[in-house]
């Protein structure tokens, strides 16, 4: 387990409105769902493209952002660059990923402007961030990984913003191939190996696992970073042989990071299963089968196939990931500011006091069925089952927002 310190954590203030306005999205893009029909099945349909970029930068990026600047410096053991900049990160954000939505929703021309605005967000935080990494003498394997994926996310903004000008009409580029790089940079690079190197801090930390290889881990990365490479110069030269190359390492590198996390949980000493051990468990095994179900697309070309692995990979895997560690993750710092300086002086709340267990067990089964139900409905085609999983989805998170304002205000 890395060790962790919080004496440069930056106040609990700074990073709370990620949180809030990241779960609110999560709403939103609830309610979405059930706009949404069959024929709506679709990467190009702009309801689809809208629903993507609500939730990927309104609900998973700006909840990562608010966790990366919680956990960058306590993890490097240094303070922040400019932790003043995170109060300017999330108000472009929400208003780049908002004129974004409407751009594809309602007028095109306005995805140059959400587009270059979500830029600049992203821009001062992948710069602050790289500035703040320069402050450290000896990289370890979490450090890499954020290099890395930040890296990542810089070109992944450049080929989003390409792609939006010319969706506007500014500029003339094969949208389809751009797409390609631009989505494996921001979620294989970016997201992804984001979620590899924390989970060697967060997983650990919250399971008491300990004395464990991270080999497998480095070859996940590894394999990762090579295949979004090959993916990426797949989209930009056409040349199939590097995308499925690109393909087939993701793939192998999916296989270590499973087993890294197998490896973690079997030693772990800690057996309950809470909302966090089970949130986890659910996103796991819905990537699983999102990897299944992309099998079965590359052997039978069924469109309905790979959108239902996207659906399942986004909504099961990323969003339970999140939301499982927001259990963990908010009650630890609203503890370590409020209440970990009366310790020894009154009795203190334990952390798992500060989880609302009926809520939040309600947003996990909510949400849970509600994935599933829109799973069947993407690959059968039913817009019945589709309106069902959406009033799941929103049941369950509305519960989600409820249970993140009890945990920031608990006294």
């Amino acid at each position: 387990m890395n060790p962790i310190s919080q004496d440069f954590a930056p106040p609990f203030k700074l990073i709370a409105p990620f949180f809030i306005i990241g779960s609110l999205f999560y709403v939103v893009a609830s309610f979405f769902v059930f706009s949404m029909n069959s024929g709506d099945f679709s990467f190009q349909d702009p309801k689809v493209l809208a629903f993507t970029h609500l939730f990927l930068l309104g609900f998973v990026m700006m909840t990562i952002f608010g966790a990366m600047a919680q956990l960058v410096p306590v993890v490097l053991e240094v303070g922040h660059f400019g932790v003043e900049l995170f109060y300017a990160i999330w108000p472009l954000l929400l208003i780049g990923t908002s004129l974004m939505i409407f751009g594809f929703l309602f007028s095109p021309a306005l995805l140059p402007y959400g587009g270059v605005v979500v830029l600049i967000s992203m821009m001062i935080f992948v710069v602050e961030i790289f500035l703040t990494m320069f402050k450290v003498e000896k990289f370890n394997l979490v450090m890499v990984s954020v290099f890395l994926a930040n890296m990542f996310l810089f070109f992944g903004i450049i080929f989003g913003l390409i792609i939006a000008l010319t969706y506007a009409g500014t500029l003339d580029f094969d949208i389809i191939s751009l797409l390609r790089g631009h989505v494996y940079l921001v979620v294989g690079g970016y997201i992804f190996i984001t979620t590899m190197g924390l989970s060697l801090v967060l997983v650990p930390m919250f399971t008491l696992s300990h004395s464990f290889s991270q080999k497998p881990l480095e070859i996940a990365i590894t394999l990762m970073s090579v295949g979004v490479v090959s993916v990426v110069v797949s989209s930009l030269s056409n040349i199939a042989f590097f995308e499925y190359l690109g393909y087939f390492l993701s793939a192998i590198s999916l296989v270590f990071y499973f087993y890294i996390i197998y490896i973690i949980y079997s030693t772990r000493p800690r057996k309950e299963n809470d909302v966090y051990a089970i949130s986890l468990m659910f996103s796991y095994i819905a990537m699983l089968v999102s990897v299944v179900l992309g099998i079965i697309y590359f052997a039978t070309s069924k469109h309905e196939f790979l959108l239902a692995c996207g659906w399942l990979f986004f909504y099961g895997f990323f969003a339970f990931l999140i939301t499982g560690h927001i259990y963990k993750i908010v009650p630890f710092l609203v503890w370590f500011e409020r209440f970990s300086p009366l310790v020894g002086k009154q009795k203190v709340p334990m952390l798992a006091d500060m989880v609302p267990y009926r809520s939040s067990q309600a947003q996990f089964v909510f949400c849970a069925v509600g994935v599933i139900l829109v799973t069947i409905a993407i690959i059968t085609k039913n817009d019945q089952f589709i309106s069902a999983g959406a009033s799941f989805l929103i049941v369950g998170a509305l519960a989600f927002v409820r249970s993140l304002f009890y945990m920031i205000n608990f006294k």
